[in-house]
């Protein structure tokens, strides 16, 4: 195995090619081999400068260090997508061709095999293909349908390159978004808007939003109780006012009246004299029941 050296990393990935039948397959490989070229041509890189390897679907292309990413960038941008307009636009529906795409950077090495072709090893070149593999980089070319690719850059590309704003390279079209691929999350930098679903992430300089103050605690009132049904139900019993007790008396010893002169009348009856008692008592003196007569009490005289 050769000794890790630094290294621009270029992926391309075509969209839907395993739905495509083998000869639809090996023209979109002539046509992507077609895309790349022109772009790299555009980006001044020489043949010694580059190693392409065929990945069936797509490309991993290795770039020398030398190369001005800033360049590579602004081919993407514009070299890329004008080569395969022109392509679909005369290009039957079923070898109509979309790319992602993923610039990066970092170390890789290579360690060929007698009888194979490929080889490459880096931690590096794992993160820029899981980035080319994201989610949210199929959803974005899957939500922009007029687009002939989406492009997506490392968070080293972005830091190094896009964010001051070289010629052709504007930092306010890039959008920061997470990527979480098997078991690594990665920053990576989508250009053009963040699809739906996905939220944009803030600048890797910019200062985190503050923090909304905690509510202030507020006393919990506690629930109100009930209301008081409007009328009882019919099945209830009604139940008759219990009578208060007379002040003074225990309740049960029963009711005294007492009259200052006079003889107290109830109903017609006329009780005069002494009466003890009202109930089961004894009644003393003259109880005349009934109408008074004035000839029959002068007749008991």
């Amino acid at each position: 195995m050769t000794e890790p050296v630094n290294r621009t990393i270029l992926l391309m990935d075509i969209e839907r090619f395993s739905q495509r039948d083998d000869v639809e397959q090996a023209f979109l490989r002539r046509t992507l081999d077609t895309v790349a070229g022109d772009t790299l041509t555009e980006a001044g890189v020489e043949g010694s400068q580059q190693y392409r390897e065929d990945r069936g679907d797509g490309l991993i292309i290795l770039i020398s260090g030398d190369v001005s990413k800033a360049g590579l960038l602004r081919a993407l941008l514009t070299t890329a997508p004008d080569t395969l307009h022109a392509y679909n636009r005369f290009a039957a529906s079923s070898t109509q061709m979309r790319l992602r795409l993923v610039l990066a950077a970092g170390e890789v090495a290579h360690d060929p095999r007698d009888g194979t072709i490929g080889g490459l090893v880096g931690h590096d070149l794992n993160q820029a293909c899981r980035l080319l593999d994201a989610p949210v980089l199929r959803e974005a070319l899957r939500q922009r349908p007029e687009a002939d690719c989406v492009l997506c850059v490392s968070a080293p590309v972005y830091e190094g390159v896009v964010r001051h704003g070289h010629r052709g390279l504007r930092a306010e079209e890039f959008h920061r978004v997470a990527v979480t691929v098997k078991e690594d999350r990665l920053d990576a930098w989508l250009y053009g808007p963040v699809p739906d679903g996905y939220s944009a992430g803030h600048g890797a300089h910019a200062a985190p939003p503050p923090a909304e103050p905690a509510p202030a605690s507020s006393p919990v009132s506690p629930p109100a109780p009930p209301a008081a049904p409007l009328s009882a139900p019919l099945s209830a019993p009604l139940s008759a006012p219990t009578p208060l007790p007379a002040p003074g008396k225990a309740p049960g010893s029963g009711v005294t009246f007492t009259f200052g002169g006079g003889s107290p009348s109830f109903g017609g009856a006329l009780v005069a004299g002494d009466q003890t008692g009202v109930s089961g008592g004894k009644v003393g003196g003259d109880v005349i029941m009934g109408s008074v007569r004035p000839d029959a009490r002068d007749e008991d005289r």
